[in-house]
């Protein structure tokens, strides 16, 4: 059913679970896994111009981070990794397609996510515009237990 599934990540807290569940879903279905993070190019750009270069090489330190953690969690197993420049939604959109994926697997609420109280705006845009199946996975609160 899924050969292929994409896990998109900003290297955020909120995103755990989604990483967890994305590795999970290929696990069971004997799937390739690839894995994708965007250096958000409109965030750098609307920082001081006097702080943007710094707050761009952060977003990218934080990019390559998120990419080698999830590298980590699956013991040498080939995967295929991406940092993409630009709108995330787009980004993994067009990853996606790049790498014909079966799934996109994202977390719900990311850097942004305290504005945007139901999916966050990237997930909502995935969720909208992506080629193929989204899923879209909450991060709990703590004490909350995951059910299923």
């Amino acid at each position: 059913m899924f050969d292929r599934v994409v896990v998109a990540t900003d290297g955020s807290e909120s995103v755990e679970r989604a990483i967890d569940v994305g590795l999970d879903v290929a696990d069971r279905f004997d799937a390739e896994v690839a894995v994708v993070t965007v250096v958000d190019t409109g965030e750098a750009d609307a920082a001081p111009e006097e702080l943007r270069e710094e707050y761009r090489r952060a977003l990218e330190t934080q990019a390559e981070s998120a990419i080698t953690d999830i590298e980590s969690r699956l013991d040498g197993a080939q995967i295929t990794t991406a940092v993409r420049e630009g709108r995330p939604a787009p980004e993994i959109r067009a990853y996606a397609r790049e790498v014909d994926a079966d799934l996109v697997v994202a977390g719900t609420r990311g850097r942004h996510g305290e504005h945007r109280p139901l999916l966050g705006s990237v997930a909502e845009h995935l969720v909208r515009s992506s080629p193929v199946p989204v899923l879209t996975v909450r991060q709990l609160e703590a004490g909350e237990l995951a059910t299923g």
